[in-house]
């Protein structure tokens, strides 16, 4: 399992207890120190030393700064020293940083504002007027420039375990709320579509329901009904009687002339070919008055609107005597 690895940064000689209590820290907690001085640096030949401190930096998570009263080795980026430019790293990288000044170097820091343009005053706790500087430099940074004063390394321990606690609280509180959003992200989607939907239907609404109208037409019960009375393997369409005609005299059927119709509420049609001689007669309630063909539902439609039913072969015509050849 991965641990999070956290960068010690600091001078080393002035604060080798200090960083020798972090690392105890920072293992019991379970996680992985990185200390120079612990071998935990690979060095190779073709750069700087310190140039490997600041590529390890990459590979790290977190990084803490202490800053005591030493300036320490001067680094190749000036005006900085080694330690301030491995800080300098971890921020341009945006790893979370957490900043500890010694608490005599932060008390002296307010004379050093008083006075930092007059270049012949010395300061009791610092070896370097720089490290004031470097100091400046962090509270102008616009994000991670927290600093913490520190007499002991408990104090600093004490203020990692409250950040880290809270660190690690709010990342459950984010995984949590990952579900919630992915949920109002679902809730807009839904949202969206019926608001789609709305918006349409009212549109048709406005229309007349055309749409609807049309829809129930294009699958009008009507269609399938004659195509399975009178046996054909295609799809019927017509939208009033004056296009049921042609259709119906295509497959052969004759329509009737009205005073030989049956019932004064069906048109009738005859086929007669060869041996088989069918009618098909269709209410006249399907049509309006105009002779269009009505909208019904599956549920509003009467079967007995459409009948069909095959008719007796007559007989021969009798044969006389006289007639016959022998």
């Amino acid at each position: 399992m991965a641990l999070p690895r956290v960068f010690i940064s600091s001078t080393y000689y002035d604060l080798k207890n200090v960083r020798a209590d972090l690392e105890r820290y920072i293992k019991d907690r379970g996680f992985d120190p990185v200390l120079n001085e612990r071998g935990q640096i690979p060095y190779g030949n073709e750069e700087k030393l310190e140039e490997y401190c600041y590529r390890e930096i990459e590979n790290c998570d977190i990084l803490v700064s202490i800053i005591g009263g030493r300036h320490g080795s001067s680094s190749s980026h000036d005006p900085y020293s080694i330690s301030q430019k491995e800080l300098k790293t971890a921020i341009d990288l945006g790893r979370p940083v957490y900043i500890f000044v010694e608490k005599s170097v932060l008390g002296e820091y307010e004379t050093y504002e008083r006075n930092k343009e007059s270049k012949d005053i010395e300061y009791a706790a610092v070896d370097n007027v720089a490290i004031y500087q470097f100091i400046d430099e962090v509270f102008s940074f616009p994000i991670n420039n927290q600093v913490a004063p520190f007499e002991t390394s408990s104090d600093i321990t004490a203020y990692l375990q409250e950040q880290w606690a809270g660190l690690f609280q709010r990342l459950l509180r984010d995984d949590a709320k990952k579900k919630e959003v992915m949920l109002l992200d679902d809730l807009k989607t839904t949202a969206k579509t019926l608001n789609q939907l709305v918006t349409f239907l009212t549109e048709e609404r406005r229309a007349g329901d055309e749409t609807i109208k049309d829809i129930l037409l294009s699958n009008h019960p009507i269609f399938e009904d004659i195509r399975g009375k009178i046996d054909v393997p295609h799809r019927i369409f017509f939208l009033n009687e004056k296009e049921l005609t042609p259709l119906l005299t295509a497959w052969g059927y004759k329509r009737f002339e009205t005073d030989e119709w049956d019932d004064d509420s069906c048109e009738e049609w005859r086929y007669d070919r060869g041996v088989t001689h069918r009618v098909l007669k269709i209410s006249l309630n399907v049509f309006d008055e105009d002779g269009k063909l009505k909208v019904f539902t599956p549920d509003e439609w009467n079967s007995d609107w459409v009948i069909s039913y095959e008719l007796e072969p007559e007989p021969p015509p009798y044969a006389a005597d006289d007639d016959l050849p022998f």
